[in-house]
């Protein structure tokens, strides 16, 4: 991958752009919709990154994670781009990042703090709320942080997702215990998701110095077709079983 700058992004932006405002695209409409609320788009600036450093947790993510130097990894709905500089400077000049959001002038400013700070190996991608838009057999480990409940697609955004992985790839979410309209996830729900369009849970930690909660998932045997697909229920005390 090779890295962008912030004037290569002009069109790839101006694209995404154009998508605003419509209605569900042809393809997202092959997958079942999540049968529970959408947040809204939060604040892409979670908190301060002096004090999400002050408590260590970019370190503990990535030390759970075991991120090493030259491993390839995604940063999703990388924002402002605390993870993605951290992941930089942890897999070294032999690793990639890709930081992907579907805001286009959050990666703009990305952009300009990519070049700023002289992060030869990150890449930008401008994403799709049904589609990350990832390429395949890519990555080592992909990063969801704090932004998985904001997702409109989840279905259709985790089976496009699926392929990018490298054999042994692992997904990384951290979220909140919380209902989904108040920027969390139940940890229940967010693993029925996984499992439905083919993912495997392979650890899971309470994680207070991370705000939430550390979830890891790999890669299943197949992939299911999106018409056998069968959306979660998300309310209370029906929260991770999956409709018959």
């Amino acid at each position: 991958m090779k890295s962008l700058g912030p004037y290569l992004l002009t069109a790839a932006l101006l694209a995404g752009c154009q998508q605003a405002g419509k209605g569900r695209s042809e393809e997202a409409a092959s997958f079942p919709q999540p049968d529970r609320p959408v947040s809204n788009l939060g604040s892409n600036q979670f908190s301060t990154e002096d004090a999400r450093d002050s408590r260590g947790e970019a370190q503990t993510v990535m030390d759970l994670a075991e991120i090493e130097e030259g491993m390839t990894v995604a940063d999703i709905g990388a924002g402002n781009g605390y993870y993605t500089v951290r992941l930089a400077e942890r897999v070294g000049k032999g690793g990639r990042v890709l930081a992907q959001d579907i805001d286009p002038e959050a990666l703009r400013r990305l952009a300009g703090r990519v070049e700023r700070e002289r992060l030869d190996n990150v890449s930008i991608k401008l994403g799709e709320p049904e589609d990350p838009k990832l390429p395949a057999g890519s990555f080592d480990r992909i990063f969801m942080v704090h932004m998985y409940h904001e997702i409109q697609e989840p279905y259709a955004f985790l089976w496009h997702m699926w392929p990018s992985l490298r054999e042994n790839g692992q997904v990384i979410v951290v979220d909140i215990d919380r209902p989904t309209d108040r920027h969390g996830i139940d940890p229940l729900l967010l693993s029925c998701e996984f499992k439905q369009v083919g993912f495997e849970l392979v650890a899971f930690k309470d994680a207070p110095e991370l705000s939430g909660y550390y979830a890891q998932f790999k890669a299943a045997a197949k992939r299911p077709q999106p018409n056998e697909i069968k959306p979660c229920r998300g309310s209370p005390g029906e929260a991770g079983k999956a409709a018959k």
